[in-house]
């Protein structure tokens, strides 16, 4: 450690033992009142309000069974079904059909791409990402900007008008 962190530990040392010696203040009657009726109105929330963690285990269990089903209700019984006759007799028909169509619909997908890979130029592709990381990086410094000139000088001004 050099001289520097050692007077910083020592200060912080100081502070530390200052602060505790400090008495404890008392909250103002009218905050107390404020935060024990959040606690009481927070308490008093239907289990259906709540968090999904704290919903009774048979709710979660018929929610999720719910969901499933829609699942299952969206992908089988959807629009699939009226594009292939006899599919809502044959379910399996449907997967396999709807499998193959997803199948050809990506290479085709894949064709494309590699279609238009090669028609651009490599130096427009360079170029294209060189832009945009230099738009990527000014749109990060004015969003650390407007942070810096928003959040932390309206907190600054907060504190020194109170």
């Amino acid at each position: 450690m050099n001289e520097h962190d050692e007077a910083d530990q020592k200060l912080e040392r100081l502070l530390d033992a200052a602060l505790r010696e400090l008495p404890l203040r008392r909250a103002p009657l009218s905050l107390e009142s404020r935060v024990l009726g959040e606690i009481e109105r927070r308490e008093a929330r239907p289990w259906w309000r709540l968090s999904f963690a704290h919903w009774p285990e048979l709710a979660r269990a018929g929610f999720v069974l719910a969901c499933g089903g829609l699942i299952w209700l969206s992908t089988f019984m959807g629009i699939w079904p009226a594009r292939i006759p006899g599919a809502l007799q044959d379910p399996v028909a449907l997967t396999v059909t709807w499998a193959r169509e997803a199948a050809a619909f990506t290479g085709a997908l894949g064709e494309l791409v590699a279609a238009l890979t090669r028609a651009i130029p490599p130096i427009w592709l360079s170029g294209g990402l060189a832009v945009s990381a230099v738009l990527y990086s000014v749109l990060f410094g004015l969003g650390i900007a407007a942070y810096r000139t928003l959040y932390l000088n309206s907190r600054t001004l907060g504190n020194i008008e109170s």
